[in-house]
């Protein structure tokens, strides 16, 4: 059953489990892949956050245009009277001014910030986007192979609870052609 990207998995004969095994399998199979779900949803939210980051940096510090600046991680330096929209939650932001367009503060992670030119920012998110994307490859493939094993147990539980009720269809209708037999 283990693919062989599992490293440390073994493999399992899924047709010695009883229907019980196979059932707890599931349920654990399941309960991963919603964990590993959940954290891919969460990398690619980060990894769009900072693609917002890197486009504020490039559309509105560098370019210096005079349009409002959605400043996401983002905090001026020194002010130079340029509008700006700050977040103080995912959904609230209140009006700001730019500082200095040659200099960002930049929130690193954790409640550190540390003032980056525009160019360490945007390469600073640039290499963060890509550090996500290779992490949001293997997460997928590993989801891939999770996903693949738990429908080949489905496969496996289905059949033996199929096969259970035959052979327990099989038996009552041999006791009834048994008491039929016996009653004439």
């Amino acid at each position: 059953m283990a693919s062989p990207n599992d490293k440390g998995g073994q493999t399992v004969d899924l047709a010695a489990l009883s229907v019980q095994q196979l059932s707890q399998l599931k349920k654990q199979l399941d309960t991963e892949l919603e964990h590993l779900t959940g954290s891919f949803q969460s990398l690619r939210g980060a990894q769009t956050r900072f693609r917002d980051c890197l486009k504020s940096i490039n559309s509105g510090v560098s370019s210096g245009s005079t349009g409002t600046l959605l400043a996401r991680n983002l905090t001026p330096a020194l002010p130079i009277n340029r509008p700006i929209l700050v977040p103080l939650t995912s959904s609230l932001y209140v009006p700001g001014t730019l500082a200095n367009l040659s200099s960002v503060i930049v929130d690193i992670g954790t409640g550190f910030y540390v003032e980056k030119s525009t160019a360490d920012a945007a390469e600073f998110y640039d290499r963060k986007i890509k550090d996500l994307e290779k992490n949001l490859k293997d997460l997928e493939t590993i989801v891939t192979g999770k996903s693949n094993n738990l429908r080949v147990i489905e496969d496996v539980l289905r059949q033996k609870v199929l096969a259970a009720q035959s052979q327990a269809g099989a038996q009552a209708a041999g006791q009834q052609a048994a008491a039929a037999a016996a009653a004439s």
